[in-house]
């Protein structure tokens, strides 16, 4: 509105608002058109000639267009030349400094063999409550973990490492947006859940982001008990299909009230998707590691039960990017305010997810590039 206001305030003259408007208008015909020849040719599986009598005719009308354009850059067609050279540096700073914050992450990630070597309690105190630790990484310990328990004392009986990616897809259905697994031996009570989010899903206020996190974990114990329960048996299958069918099938047993999960079905596993499904083969063999298997999973939801119960606390891990002292004046503008002020006006997750005030830590480092 501002913009639109300044430019009719400032012109004065509908002939440059005019080439103004035209400039823009052909100039996004022009990119359309390009873009849709790659969309013809891998997409649609257009032949070459229909591609290029596409080109031809489009090109045919919008190329006078443009020249007639370019004429009238210096009577008003530079004002949406100058708006698009300006967000698009905007853009490319932040494309630029949240690409060297991600790869600052991935380099400095924790080792599993350093975790592995401080133990269950991780050389401290594990107090009881579940910690979600929001970051970057889709696999791996974040380094904000690292630097989060050498500066504290202790940490939370179950940690969760949430990632929220967003894919370059429509939507991502409700049933496949978790992804769980567990990291490391099951006596360190460590998780990693994946969120994705299509570009077109919606956060509305009403969803429990927390609880939905929650019964996700609860449902891949679950799983992953019944999945050691019958690994050994002849009957256990590997496959590709998702873990979806069978998180649903526990949440109909749970609201149907039966006390026995999934039975008459197997599980089949695939370890390239991480995922855990109904199979038709029946529950026979291995009795004795069955009863074993759901004494364990009993014992493990019962502690999440406790943790849940004494509180849950969201982590975030906010790497601050800074220039180097030895940059130059234009980066220093660039990487320390620029960057900066978007960062500070970009919703963070405890926003977009409505994580409580009370129940937010905020955990930062600074990033010197």
């Amino acid at each position: 509105m501002i913009l639109c206001i300044a430019v009719t305030a400032g012109f004065k003259n509908q002939i440059q608002i005019g080439n103004a408007y035209g400039t823009a208008v052909v100039i996004v015909m022009l990119v359309t058109t390009f873009l849709m020849v790659p969309i013809m040719l891998l997409v649609w599986k257009s032949h070459w000639i229909l591609v290029v009598t596409f080109l031809v005719l489009s090109l045919m009308v919008e190329f006078p267009y443009f020249i007639a354009c370019i004429n009238k850059v210096d009577e008003g067609g530079w004002v949406p030349l100058a708006v698009a050279i300006t967000f698009f540096i905007i853009m490319y700073v932040w494309h630029f400094c949240t690409v060297k914050r991600y790869e600052f992450e991935m380099h400095s990630k924790v080792s599993m063999a350093w975790i592995l070597g401080l133990g269950p309690s991780l050389g401290l105190v594990r107090v009881p409550g579940i910690g979600f630790v929001y970051t970057e990484l889709a696999s791996g310990v974040p380094h904000i973990f690292s630097h989060f328990i050498t500066n504290l004392p202790a940490i939370h009986s179950v940690v969760v490492f949430v990632c929220v990616k967003y894919l370059p897809v429509y939507t991502v259905p409700v049933e496949e947006r978790f992804v769980m697994k567990r990291i490391g031996p099951k006596n360190f009570h460590m998780f990693r859940c994946v969120t994705r989010y299509g570009y077109k899903d919606i956060h509305k206020k009403h969803d429990d982001f927390e609880k939905m996190l929650l019964d996700r974990l609860l449902i891949f114990v679950r799983l992953e008990s019944m999945m050691d329960g019958y690994s050994d048996s002849e009957d256990f299958t590997m496959s590709e299909q998702k873990v979806e069918r069978s998180a649903n099938a526990l949440l109909m047993s749970e609201k149907a009230g039966s006390n026995t999960l999934c039975s008459g079905s197997d599980l089949s596993y695939s370890s390239s998707h991480d995922s855990i499904v109904l199979a038709k083969s029946p529950l026979t063999g291995n009795n004795s590691l069955t009863r074993y298997s759901s004494q364990t999973y009993g014992d493990e939801l019962e502690f999440l039960n406790s943790c849940k119960d004494a509180g849950v606390v969201h982590i975030l891990g906010n790497t601050i990017v800074r220039a180097r002292r030895d940059s130059g004046i234009i980066k220093r503008i660039v990487v320390d305010h620029l960057y900066a002020f978007l960062r500070k006006v970009c919703r963070e997750h405890s926003v977009i997810f409505n994580v409580p005030h009370e129940s937010l830590l905020n955990v930062g480092q600074i990033y010197y590039i």
